[in-house]
């Protein structure tokens, strides 16, 4: 019926049965009672029957016109339900989202920025995954992710980047290590770290952050030992814990308390961790536009 009826026409309809009278139902609708008139006749004629008897003094609901009255109303709901969804996906308050974010999201903005956006956004459904970097950027690419938070740089032309977050490195060591230790109150110098033996992020996951930590080591003469690599920073940590060797990692991973580690402030000026958001260019999904927005927002209001 839908795609043949005009949904005015019914309205139109509605408001004239429910009132029985043209004049009222004209108001109602603030339009002027000739064009009123003549659509109820269109919707008649769209039908083939009579909706309405009409005199000088009465309007009443035919057999048929009584019979479509609840059925009009129906129609009506459905097509403002329609409507009120549409403009809901178009805001990104309902649909999916698959995020993607690197280990070290979970000890900074991952749990603020997920509390944040499913209390706004709670009819979206949230798809979570783990992956480095460098597994993000081709997901992101292919369209099996839709935003990412990332460590920089991110190279493909194809993604967007946006930087978020920002903290200083820290170095964690192995508990069993003590010569290595230096003053919990002054830091430790980058330079006392040149004998030990290091466990870093692996280049090809992230060569931003792994360069950093070398060029860091480089410039105060030495180029790290590296022992062990690992993808994930609770993993780096472990290895510490382990006694594999020294890490340097964002100072919120303090926040993992492992037996056998211990964090320490860098005495030198510490290059800085940044990880940010990364989605692909001319994207328009608009729950990956809210939640980017969302982010930045919340990114804003913590400086």
């Amino acid at each position: 019926m839908t795609d043949l009826i005009d949904l005015r026409r019914l309205r139109y309809f509605v408001a004239v049965a429910e009132h029985l009278h043209f004049g009222r139902a004209a108001q109602t609708l603030a339009v002027s009672q000739p064009p009123l008139s003549r659509q109820i006749q269109a919707l008649e004629q769209d039908l083939g029957t009579q909706l309405l008897t009409r005199t000088q003094r009465s309007v009443k609901l035919t057999t048929a016109g009584a019979a479509l009255l609840p059925e009009a109303k129906r129609l009506l709901r459905q097509a403002e339900a329609l409507r009120e969804q549409a403009g809901r996906a178009a805001r990104g308050e309902t649909g999916s989202l698959a995020l993607g974010f690197i280990s070290t999201a979970a000890y900074n903005v991952l749990p603020e920025l997920l509390m944040a956006y499913r209390r706004a956004h709670p009819g979206v459904k949230l798809a979570l995954q783990e992956s480095t970097t460098d597994v993000q950027t081709a997901l992101l690419r292919s369209g099996d992710l839709d935003v990412g938070l990332v460590l920089p740089p991110v190279d493909d032309p194809a993604i967007e980047y946006r930087p978020l977050f920002r903290d200083k490195l820290i170095v964690a060591l192995p508990a069993s290590m003590k010569e290595f230790h230096g003053s919990a109150t002054s830091g430790i110098s980058i330079r006392s770290l040149s004998q030990a033996p290091f466990v870093l992020f692996p280049r090809k996951a992230a060569p931003g952050f792994h360069d950093q930590i070398v060029g860091f080591c480089q410039r105060a003469g030495f180029s790290p030992r590296v022992e062990q690599e690992a993808t994930q920073m609770q993993t780096i940590v472990s290895l510490v814990a382990g006694g594999m060797g020294v890490a340097l990692v964002p100072s919120t991973m303090s926040q993992l308390q492992r037996t056998g580690v211990v964090y320490r402030q860098l005495a030198d000026k510490a290059p800085e961790f940044e990880m940010g958001l990364a989605w692909k260019r001319g994207s328009a999904l608009a729950t990956a536009e809210a939640f980017v927005a969302l982010a930045q927002s919340l990114n804003k209001a913590r400086r």
